[in-house]
């Protein structure tokens, strides 16, 4: 659209980005990628730019009321999606609007908008999560997560890849002067892909939640394509008698089979891998969360069953749903509340739980097995339960881990046991949400008086 502005384009446009703000509420990150995209062609305008003040004026203006109109497109997509989604359900949220005819229709009109912004809301309200990295535990995102975790889940020939591109593009423009790399056709795609880069890097590295390398996966996306330019640098290097053209377009060829093999070797246990960096120690002590188990592995816990010809299978899953659905013969189970009964039973613990979200170390003493390449750990529970806070026994009420998705559990309650609760009988669900709001409001005014009273 900005190379080209045409009534096409900025429907296309404006079509694309209502389908991401419908995706994710994080999208609003591409309005602050507009703006800096916006801003560096005024501080580093592109060689196809005009440089004639009224030319360029005429330029900017066609242009920006494309991104307008883009953005106008956007939200009437998002909003008329919202509005054929939100037709049957009751508008009580927005009951102090008025009960009339007039005040119905206009509290129907508002609902997208509402139900969108109070969305958007719980997401900042909640985006403030602990974290769990390299064995320690944060009571809020570090800037330093995602920089170890994409170190951590990259496969090493991607990185070197990555790590030989700097060298050779310094080596590139010194051999070439000014001719470029990105033809010119591509100028404006080149400068959008580092722009956002950056921004959403920056942004990702600000931000206090910091969970999951999933989070990550546009800027991964977008380092990809900064590698786009190195195939014709080295030929244009080879052509100019560089010694090293045919060496490093090897090594490249090669880092590209590595990787690929790696990605082969790993499949389908994408979930816990972790490269060689990791130095062997297991991965549910360095990373947590769906970097290493989001319940994918259930299917595989039930093969487990079925083939050891289990009648009963104790499972601490890391998630909020119910396990009997992927293993008929799971019964749900805290690894850190063991009970007499459990002894001698098979257990099926989430990586995920042995150390971040519960403390549960004290299952290594017993026999194990790994499942899905670390995702789920199989023990096999001694024919006596150790006493609580013993060296080999489950932790003291005191040592308990109460947090689950980076979202801390008050007291010693199972959040879990809520969440199954509903899936079991869903007339269960708006009592529950009642309940949880009703708690939610009493936390925030017990906080606002505290404040008053300070």
């Amino acid at each position: 659209m900005w190379r080209a502005p045409s009534r096409r384009s900025a429907i296309v446009f404006g079509l694309l980005l209502g389908a991401s703000f419908l995706t994710k509420f994080s999208s609003g990150l591409l309005l602050i990628c507009f703006l800096v995209f916006r801003l560096s062609l005024r501080v580093m305008p592109l060689a196809e730019i005009s440089k004639d003040r009224d030319e360029l004026r005429s330029w900017r203006r066609l242009r920006g009321r494309c991104l307008w109109k883009g953005i106008f497109i956007a939200a009437l997509t998002a909003y008329v999606v919202y509005f054929i989604l939100s037709w049957g359900q009751p508008t009580d949220s927005l009951e102090f609007l008025g009960r009339g005819s007039a005040a119905l229709v206009l509290r129907r009109l508002l609902m997208p908008p509402w139900l969108y912004f109070r969305g958007l809301f719980f997401f900042a309200v909640t985006s403030s999560r602990p974290t769990f990295l390299l064995g320690h535990t944060y009571s809020h995102g570090v800037w330093f997560f995602f920089p170890i975790m994409f170190l951590l889940k990259s496969t090493l020939a991607f990185l070197l890849m990555l790590l030989l591109a700097m060298p050779l593009a310094l080596v590139a423009r010194r051999k070439q002067g000014n001719t470029p790399l990105v033809p010119a056709n591509m100028q404006f795609h080149w400068r959008a892909v580092w722009i956002f880069l950056l921004v959403i890097s920056g942004c990702s590295l600000l931000s206090r939640m910091t969970i999951s390398i999933r989070h990550f996966t546009i800027p991964i996306l977008l380092l990809i394509l900064l590698l786009a330019p190195l195939p014709r640098a080295i030929a244009r290097l080879g052509e100019k008698g560089w010694w090293a053209a045919r060496p490093v377009a090897l090594a490249y060829v090669l880092l590209a089979l590595f990787s690929l093999l790696t990605v082969i070797r790993a499949y389908p246990y994408y979930f816990p891998f972790l490269n060689s960096l990791s130095f062997g120690h297991p991965a549910y002590t360095l990373v947590n969360d769906s970097n290493l188990d989001w319940n994918q592995a259930l299917p595989e816990v039930n093969t487990y069953v079925v083939q050891g010809g289990l009648s009963d299978v104790l499972v601490d899953e890391y998630g909020f749903n119910d396990p009997t659905v992927y293993v008929p013969k799971a019964r749900f189970w805290n690894c850190q509340q063991p009970q007499p009964s459990d002894a001698g039973h098979w257990a099926v613990v989430s990586a995920g739980m042995i150390e971040d979200a519960h403390n549960c170390v004290w299952l290594l003493h017993f026999p194990h097995e790994v499942l899905a390449g670390g995702s789920m750990y199989v023990f096999r529970l001694p024919e006596v339960i150790p006493e609580a806070g013993t060296p080999s026994g489950p932790p003291a009420e005191t040592e308990f881990h109460t947090g689950l998705f980076g979202m801390p559990t008050p007291g010693y309650y199972d959040a879990r046991l809520i969440f199954l609760n509903c899936i079991r009988d869903s007339k269960q669900l708006q009592p529950t949400m009642d309940n949880m709001i009703a708690q939610y409001q009493a936390a925030q005014a017990k906080r606002a008086a505290q404040r008053g009273h300070h």
